[in-house]
């Protein structure tokens, strides 16, 4: 199947559209309407100039120097000073999948035609994702408001042919060289281009749109590996039931419950102790996960209004009006998108928690209905998975610092003239290292939970005097798991096995397993 190609027009894209370009090398073309669509903007934006009105970043400086009249002149050293000044970035590089996302995303809001850009700066935009040129663009420098100002100069002087690349191996490297390689001629700026590249939202919205899809595969993972937790405790599904969520009638919460029901359909583990006493009441980290993980969903579902609102948005500052008139705003500052990221922060902390909780139980002889310590056959001799539980435990630490906000902090800069801001690329970067985490900490559920799902069968298949099998879909998950790790009758180097099976959680493929998901939204 030939690969999405995403045509930038100004229309409002698509989070298939942003992740296809950003993690899939998606074609990237301007649309034929582009310029004459921009056009009206960029007349106005030359006639303030020509007029010597005082229009800011156009005639004037920026920030606290935004009373300083520039003549019109050096307006397009102006431009390119802005760049260059801004592109101060420090710290380790972020991810190339969310720099090609604010970039693909930045080129559809100056097509838009509010920017008073030129179409060239769009062309070179795309021209740039579709080389193959890496930017290189540092973790720290941007507050969340007058866009992500740092982050964005960082990809804006590259196309100046200068500031960094990512060279042989992820090293950084001089841009130009980089730029003249793949056959690219370094962008000339003019009047009010610098600053339309920018005064963006596009870093922390590249962020929010990634993290979206990482946490509804995360979601339904969570909801998988938890069904190999309660078949494998001998937990029962009766507080799954539809009724009892359609008292509660929060959407995520019904979903999850769903999930469950569907993983434990026909599992003769459940109908093996259906009617023992100990099925009563589970732990709440059993009977409580559709509403835990149900309210990660709900959380889920308003990010995604934050994040389509904000596809469809112009985040400039000045922007020009359909009247020609060239007017300041501050819809450059980030706050909507860094509560979303901070309370998926919030969800994706309680998803590992959670889930960490089932891990300890099953590893638990006192409350794991008769597994051996920590799983292990011979324990004493060996230690099982004691120290993958220490691992989790470790990451559901590190979420908890991180689900701190990031929002209900502020620094003031620029002489005070900016003085709130959101901090909404902080949000972004915690989300993404919390994300990272909770992958491993389902990778850990999930390895526990097989092995202690291979021991429960083999215990009751002991009793019963019968063979007992698991659900047609927690077996199908099982499968899949042992398709990458064997199991571990003795203790061996257990980070190899939590390194596959966090790539199994990463890639979906625990989910495509069980025959569960939701399409992308």
């Amino acid at each position: 199947m030939p690969a999405m190609t995403v045509i930038v027009d100004g229309s409002p894209l698509d989070p298939s559209q942003v992740v296809a370009v950003a993690r899939g090398g998606a074609p990237v073309e301007v649309g034929p309407g582009v310029a004459d669509g921009m056009a009206p903007a960029r007349r106005a934006v030359e006639q303030a100039l020509e007029s010597r009105a005082v229009v800011y970043g156009v005639t004037t400086g920026f920030g606290a120097l935004a009373d300083t009249v520039i003549a019109s002149e050096q307006a397009a050293q102006l431009q390119e000073s802005l760049v260059r000044s801004h592109a101060a970035g420090f710290g380790a590089l972020v991810d190339d999948e969310v720099v090609r996302a604010m970039t693909v995303l930045r080129a559809r809001t100056l097509a838009a035609g509010f920017s008073g850009a030129r179409v060239d700066v769009v062309r070179a935009l795309v021209a740039l994702l579709n080389s193959g040129v890496r930017v290189a663009v540092p973790e720290h420098g941007s507050l969340g408001a007058s866009g992500d100002l740092a982050p964005m100069a960082h990809v804006s002087l590259v196309l100046l042919g200068e500031g960094w690349v990512r060279g042989e191996h992820g090293a950084v490297a001089e841009g130009g060289p980089a730029m003249v390689r793949h056959g690219l001629a370094p962008l000339r700026l003019t009047v009010k281009d610098g600053l339309s590249l920018l005064n963006a939202t596009e870093g922390m919205l590249a962020m929010l749109v990634l993290a979206c899809e990482d946490l509804a595969l995360l979601a339904d993972t969570a909801d998988v590996v938890c069904a190999l937790s309660v078949d494998a405790l001998l937990g029962t599904d009766r507080p799954f039931a539809e009724a009892l969520h359609a008292l509660r009638p929060h959407p995520g919460q019904a979903r999850s419950a769903a999930n469950l029901r569907r993983m434990l359909a026909d599992s003769g583990v459940l109908a093996s102790h259906r009617h023992s006493r100990h099925a009563v009441q589970d732990a709440y980290s059993l009977r409580c996960a559709p509403q835990v993980h149900g309210a990660a969903r709900d959380a889920l579902d308003w990010a995604r209004q934050v994040r389509d609102r904000e596809l469809a948005a112009v985040v400039d500052n000045p922007v020009v009006l359909p009247d020609g008139s060239v007017e300041s705003t501050g819809n450059f500052h980030g706050e909507p998108l860094a509560f979303a990221m901070d309370l998926l922060a919030v969800a994706v902390a309680e998803l590992g928690s959670i889930s960490e909780r089932r891990t300890d139980r099953m590893l638990d002889p006192a409350r794991s209905h008769g597994l051996p310590p920590f799983l292990a056959p011979e324990a004493g001799l060996h230690s099982g998975f004691m120290l993958a539980q220490y691992t989790a435990a470790s990451l559901v630490a590190h979420n908890r610092r991180l689900a701190v906000p990031a929002s209900a902090d502020s620094i003031p800069t620029s002489g005070m003239q900016e003085d709130h801001v959101s901090l909404g690329w902080s949000a972004g970067i915690k989300l993404r290292n919390a994300i990272e985490n909770l992958r491993g900490i389902l990778a850990v559920e999930a390895l526990v939970a097989a092995a202690g799902l291979e021991l429960r069968l083999a215990m009751l298949a002991h009793d019963e005097h019968a063979l007992i099998e698991a659900a047609p879909r927690t077996a199908a998950v099982l499968q899949r798991i042992r398709a990458d790790v064997n199991p571990m009758p003795r203790d061996r180097f257990l980070a190899q096995d939590l390194r596959r099976v966090r790539d199994l959680v990463a890639g979906g493929a625990l989910v495509h397993a069980a025959g569960l998901g939701e399409e992308p939204s």
